[in-house]
């Protein structure tokens, strides 16, 4: 085992997290290394493979060949280094086989930056997800109102925090629904998993979600969307907050407004 890899051992917190130039919010999202084996949790499935390091180039490059989970058969390419011996930088490809150069995702390159902390070394990644609070309960929904809302959707646009995301980002963007669960992917990277409930007799429609995992796992999140045919929108507040009472998107709401195209079979 070459000396950075026994560096990389142990389990490390996600503890900043940036794709095609849009900081996104860690989730408590983890890595455990455990010899040249490495799995990913805290990011919806859980994504297992191989680890592959060279440390005979600048920057040392990086494989992570994934052999379970969603991943599975496919390989990030990437660069890393250690800022300390507790913090490990990493940027990794999401989608092509264009290696990263730097430490750096800047739009359209289909990247993603990360620092992670060694845990038990200031490495909470944007809170616990567990702990002895109880979770919000949903009020149950009727199959038929979550019925419009199942399978896959493209991203056509959205603002996070007032702020556009990148085009390249909208192409990596994925949302999935089986029955009251809902997962939005950017590439391989799982932004959020939740259960939800829906009220279709309220104008503007709400919803509501509960997140399942991550950093805000067991907080509740309100919105409300609008369905036209194969077309969904949606405007959340941040986790915790009231819910929007339209679609509008300023700086500084920490609102997301996303509008999703329904995926062609």
């Amino acid at each position: 085992m070459s000396k950075d890899l026994e560096r990389l051992q142990g389990n490390w917190n996600i503890v900043n997290l940036e794709m095609e130039g849009q900081k996104m919010p860690a989730m408590g999202a983890k890595i455990a290394v455990n010899g040249d084996r490495f799995k990913t949790t805290g990011m919806g499935p859980t994504y297992e493979g191989k680890i592959e390091v060279n440390t005979g180039t600048n920057p040392k490059t990086i494989n992570l060949v994934f052999d379970s989970g969603p991943e599975a058969g496919n390989t990030a390419l990437g660069i890393f280094d250690f800022e300390d011996d507790d913090t490990w930088k990493l940027c990794l490809t999401t989608q092509g086989s264009n290696r990263p150069k730097v430490f750096a995702a800047h739009p359209g390159t289909g990247h993603a930056f990360e620092v992670l902390k060694r845990e038990g070394k200031g490495g909470a990644a944007g809170g616990a997800t567990g702990g002895s609070a109880r979770a919000p309960e949903l009020a149950p929904a009727d199959p038929a109102d979550l019925d419009p809302l199942q399978g896959e959707w493209t991203m056509v646009s959205g603002t996070m925090d007032g702020q556009p995301l990148d085009k390249s980002m909208l192409k990596a963007g994925k949302r999935v629904t089986r029955g009251n669960e809902t997962s939005v992917l950017f590439g391989p990277q799982v932004f959020m998993k939740a259960k939800f409930t829906v009220d279709p007799t309220r104008s503007p429609k709400t919803i509501d979600l509960v997140h399942t995992e991550g950093g805000s796992a067991g907080q509740m999140q309100q919105g409300i969307y609008e369905l036209e045919g194969d077309t969904l929108r949606l405007a959340l507040a941040v986790p915790g907050e009231e819910r929007p009472s339209d679609f509008s998107a300023s700086p500084g709401d920490g609102r997301t407004v996303v509008s999703w195209k329904r995926a062609k079979k």
